[in-house]
């Protein structure tokens, strides 16, 4: 299977749902729009990251060609079924406003409750892009490297699994539903190894490999140098993950214990060195969440299955957008864990 595929549509399905209500069924397949959204915004992602090494993107968006027709298509399809989603979800919102049994929990049913505003459709929509780009990719890419990982270093993987069976603690499942009840909040806080792990895995392949910010105002670094305002300061979390003198000569290896303490528990860096998620002001707010999707995806995987590439001998390559997915996907082979009494459906 080509599970980074499978992770890319779980999470924009998990995406969907606790954020605006809707079941886009990516995963299945059943909703051909959604389908199509999925691939789109994925083109435009490709497309606009593009636009920083394709110095003639001016001349191409003016004339329609190439990579911008590309990405004025895969951005009509996307404005397509956001603006359909909006608009359907404002008329349930019209007509359900007298029935108090209806859930408007999701966060654009909220915003669409706020009386006495006018809301501009288009700022829904950068909304609900905003929340697409920072929780689909991301989780996506970061859970395809891990299980990359995982396949590269088989006593890791067991590690892993092992510390999960023992958090658990379930004796005896039936089935996997079963099993994914049983990762509880405190069994997820037991599971420090595979935190590490996970950790580790951002570190050497952060989900976003080059960052840049802009300058509200003229400015001097800690290290004397000056910038002003207006000016663009890139920062590569890629590079500054294997750097030696910040993370020692085993910066380039796998190695989660480098997480942990002589406890086993996990310890945190300065986000100014592990800049995954950014740093100050501007750290990342779903963070804790991020961390708390893909520790329950990996511990129900981890625990069930092992993993190996379908072909180990095959390179891994980087797709160039924003964020590092891995070109042409991620195939593996799945084998149940025999040790955890599950049986098939």
């Amino acid at each position: 299977m080509d599970i980074q595929d499978l992770f890319m549509k779980a999470t924009l399905d998990s995406i969907f749902k606790f954020a605006f209500g809707v079941e886009l069924d990516s995963m299945c397949g059943s909703n051909e729009e959604g389908t199509k959204f999925g691939s789109a915004f994925d083109d435009a992602s490709a497309m606009t990251l593009y636009r920083y090494v394709d110095i003639f993107w001016t001349i191409k968006k003016s004339l329609n060609i190439g990579s911008e027709a590309t990405l004025k298509r895969s951005i009509k399809v996307v404005d397509d079924f956001v603006y359909k989603l909006i608009h359907s979800k404002t008329e349930l919102m019209k007509n359900s406003q007298n029935d108090s049994s209806m859930k408007k929990d999701d966060i654009l049913s909220r915003f669409l409750q706020l009386k006495d505003i006018e809301i501009d459709p288009k700022y829904l929509r950068d909304i609900i892009l905003n929340f697409i780009t920072a929780g689909k990719d991301t989780t996506a890419t970061t859970l395809s490297w891990f299980i990359y990982m995982l396949c590269k270093h088989p006593t890791i993987q067991e590690k892993v699994a092992q510390e999960v069976r023992e958090a658990i603690n379930l004796k005896e499942a039936t089935n996997y539903a079963e099993f994914a009840a049983s990762v509880t909040e405190e069994a997820l806080e037991k599971m420090q190894y595979l935190h590490a792990a996970i950790t580790e895995t951002l570190r050497l392949y952060p989900a976003v490999p080059v960052d840049a910010k802009i300058c509200f105002s003229d400015d001097t670094l800690p290290d004397g140098f000056s910038v002003r305002k207006g000016d663009m300061v890139s920062y590569q979390p890629y590079a500054m993950g294997r750097m030696r003198f910040v993370w020692g000569d085993d910066a380039e290896e796998f190695r989660p214990e480098r997480w942990l303490n002589e406890k086993g528990l996990f310890c945190p860096e300065s986000p100014f060195k592990f800049t995954a998620f950014q740093a100050g002001p501007r750290i990342c707010l779903g963070k804790e969440f991020a961390y708390r999707q893909m520790k329950i995806l990996s511990a129900i995987l981890s625990g069930c299955f092992v993993f190996k590439l379908s072909d180990d001998k095959k390179a891994v390559n980087y797709r160039t957008m924003i964020t590092l997915l891995i070109d042409g996907g991620l195939h593996v082979r799945a084998f149940h864990r025999p040790d955890t009494k599950i049986l098939e459906a």
